[in-house]
């Protein structure tokens, strides 16, 4: 072939290969799986100026719709799990969430997890996440405060540096996630504390694990607890999680409460006590009558901030308690 010719030919080549392939398209982007569950951020009002919503009205492929530039930061699939506000997250819909999962982290060609989540039970399923995914793969919960139809909507940068996140490498090995505002929490340390702030969540003990700004993460801290793979919980065989209840302490609180949980079958029960985890004497016995029988009694506080200490006013040891340390009921 003549010289000429082949130079010719050479030249058309890079010239469609530099018109098709721009360099973000070069650039191999992280694998990450969305899963959606409802909540405000999938929440649809009449009004963008309106306090009320209907919570897991709009869907995923929606939510993805309204974030411009997500496709450049990862390959992305979404599944809907659930379409529901967080209120009526179930343990049955928590136990599919987790092992679906660790189905899609045991695959290699699944890098993150994103989960969408309403903000009101938004702590337990990610603290339950964290303790049972096999897996030191980044697991990200997003969520919002203001429904996607809202004027100043929070929701889609939310999830835009949710799958940020999932998809940073740097995030690996740091427990489960939850992305907010620009915050990264550890699922062990979040609370929420506002009923509508955008800036609800908080980590007032233990602090953020880092933040991400459009995209761009820095992190600060691993979180140091047992979670995920380092856990001893597995849900491998579980179909069913057992009844906790949660019970509030106050001024002369009825033992009748704790007797009630343990006649309507709970295996666990978690006392919101007042200061470092008590409760008044006869409270004290009922619930000293119920580990005897094998219920599980742990003594937390409905106090914002600290950590209940065992041993401390109440003897753990001889009752057989529980003390939560750090853990809000």
């Amino acid at each position: 072939m003549p010289k000429r010719i082949t130079s010719f030919l050479l030249l058309m080549l890079v010239t469609t290969v530099c018109t098709h392939f721009s360099p973000a398209q070069a650039k191999k982007l992280p694998n990450v799986v969305i899963l959606a569950t409802g909540g405000t951020i999938a929440g649809a009002a009449s009004t963008g100026t309106q306090a009320s919503y209907t919570s897991g009205a709009v869907t995923i492929d929606a939510m993805l719709a309204a974030v411009p530039g997500i496709r450049d930061l990862a390959n992305i699939k979404g599944e809907q799990i659930s379409n529901v506000g967080s209120q009526d997250i179930t343990l049955e819909i928590a136990l599919t969430l987790a092992k679906r999962i660790n189905v899609l982290l045991a695959q290699n060609d699944v890098d993150g997890i994103v989960v969408t989540h309403g903000t009101d039970t938004m702590e337990e399923t990610a603290y339950f996440l964290n303790l049972v995914v096999k897996s030191e793969k980044p697991v990200v919960l997003v969520g919002s405060m203001r429904p996607s139809t809202a004027v100043s909507a929070d929701g889609p940068l939310n999830l835009y540096e949710g799958v940020a996140v999932a998809g940073d490498p740097n995030a690996r090995s740091r427990g489960v996630l939850v992305v907010m505002n620009d915050w990264i929490h550890a699922a062990h340390s979040l609370t929420k504390t506002s009923t509508t702030a955008i800036q609800t969540f908080m980590s007032p003990l233990r602090g953020l694990v880092g933040v991400s700004s459009y995209g761009k993460n820095d992190f600060y801290n691993t979180p140091s607890w047992k979670n995920t793979v380092t856990s001893e919980f597995d849900i491998s065989g579980v179909t069913k999680l057992p009844r906790v209840d949660i019970l509030y302490a106050y001024v002369d609180m009825s033992p009748d409460l704790i007797d009630a949980s343990v006649a309507n079958g709970a295996k666990g029960i978690v006392i919101a006590g007042v200061g470092n985890g008590n409760m008044n004497k006869a409270s004290l016995e009922a619930a000293r009558r119920a580990a005897a029988k094998g219920i599980v009694i742990v003594r937390s506080s409905r106090v914002a901030t600290g950590s209940v200490g065992r041993n401390v006013e109440v003897n753990d040891d001889e009752m057989n308690f529980v003390a939560s340390d750090e853990l809000n009921p």
